[in-house]
C-alpha cells in the first residue's frame, strides 16, 4: 500500500465532505452532510441513535459508497470505494469490536497482516517497533509479548489504536473507544487521544458520552435524523449540545437549568431582604 509519507502540516485541512449522502433504496440515512477535519484536532461526532454516525464512519472508511457529494483528503478528490483504499489515503478506523485476536499476545496483533521480513517475519524488529511506538503513546502495556485476553478493556482500545498508527494514517476514526470502559480506563484511553493529536493526526471520536466528548474535542459535530444540526465548542453548554442532538429545546436537562437559575434568583433575593 502507498501511505501518506509526509505528514501535514499542524492546523492544514486533511479531510472535506460537501454534500454527502447516502441512500440505502428508499430510506435516506445521510442528507448533505458538511464536514472538515484539520491535522491536530479531535472532531466529536454526536448525535443520538439513527441520526447516520455509523452510516458516515462507514463512507469514510469505504465500506459504503456515497450516494451525492464530494469528498476531498489533502485537497484533493478522492473516491473511498473500499476499505483498502481508504487506508491508502491515510483513514484508518478503530471500530468498536477492536477486532483483536485475543489469543495472540500485543505484538502479533499490532503486526497482524503487515508483518515485517520478506521471507520469514522479524520478530525483534517488530517488537523494537511495537515498544518504540506503545512508549511514544505513554501506553500502560506490561508487555508487549503478554496476550491480548489478560489486557483490560483500556489496554485493548490502546492496542487497536497503536495498530492503526503503524500505518502512518493521517485521520483515525475511533468509534466509541470509551464505551463499557471504568473511570481509569476512560481516562487512560482520553489521555491517548491527547497524545494521538499531539502527533499531528486528525482524530474522529464518535461517542454518546458529552463528558468524554468535551475533555479532548475541539470540535463537536452534531448529526440529528441525517443531516447536519450545528458545529460546536467545549465551552457549549450541555443544555445547548441536548437541544441539539434530541430536537428539543424542552427537556430535563433546560427544566434542571432553569430550576437552578430560580433557586438562584430566590436566594439572592433572600439575601437582599
Amino acid at each position: 500500500m502507498n501511505h501518506p509519507t509526509t505528514a501535514p502540516a499542524p492546523g492544514a485541512l486533511i479531510l472535506r465532505l460537501r454534500g454527502v449522502g447516502k441512500k440505502f433504496g428508499a430510506v435516506t440515512a445521510l442528507e448533505d452532510i458538511d464536514l472538515d477535519v484539520h491535522a491536530g484536532e479531535v472532531v466529536a461526532l454526536v448525535g443520538d441513535n439513527g441520526a447516520g454516525k455509523s452510516t458516515l464512519v462507514k463512507v469514510l472508511a469505504g465500506v459504503h459508497q456515497p450516494t451525492s457529494g464530494t469528498i476531498e483528503v489533502s485537497g484533493n478528490p478522492v473516491t473511498l470505494d473500499t476499505p483498502g483504499r481508504a487506508l491508502e489515503l491515510g483513514i484508518a478506523t478503530v471500530f468498536q469490536d477492536l477486532a483483536l485476536c485475543e489469543n495472540l499476545d500485543v505484538v502479533a496483533n499490532l503486526f497482524l497482516g503487515q508483518e515485517i521480513g520478506p521471507w520469514a517475519m522479524d520478530e525483534v524488529q517488530m517488537e523494537v517497533r511495537a515498544w518504540t511506538l506503545l512508549q511514544e503513546l505513554a501506553a500502560r502495556i506490561p508487555s508487549v509479548r503478554e496476550p491480548v485476553a489478560s489486557l483490560s478493556g483500556g489496554q485493548r482500545q490502546t492496542v487497536a489504536i497503536a495498530r492503526s498508527l503503524l500505518l502512518e494514517p493521517q485521520i483515525i476514526m475511533l468509534d466509541e473507544p470509551t464505551a463499557a470502559l471504568g473511570v481509569a480506563q476512560t481516562a487512560e484511553v482520553l489521555n491517548l487521544i491527547e497524545r494521538v493529536r499531539a502527533r499531528g493526526h486528525g482524530v474522529i471520536l464518535i461517542s454518546h458520552n458529552m463528558e468524554d466528548v468535551r475533555a479532548v474535542a475541539n470540535r463537536i459535530v452534531v448529526l440529528r435524523l441525517g443531516r447536519n444540526n450545528g458545529v460546536f465548542t467545549a465551552d457549549t453548554s450541555h443544555q445547548e449540545l441536548v437541544a441539539a442532538i434530541t430536537g428539543a429545546s424542552e427537556n430535563s436537562v433546560s427544566r434542571r437549568a432553569a430550576r437552578k437559575r430560580e433557586d438562584m434568583k430566590r436566594e439572592d433575593m433572600e439575601q437582599i431582604q
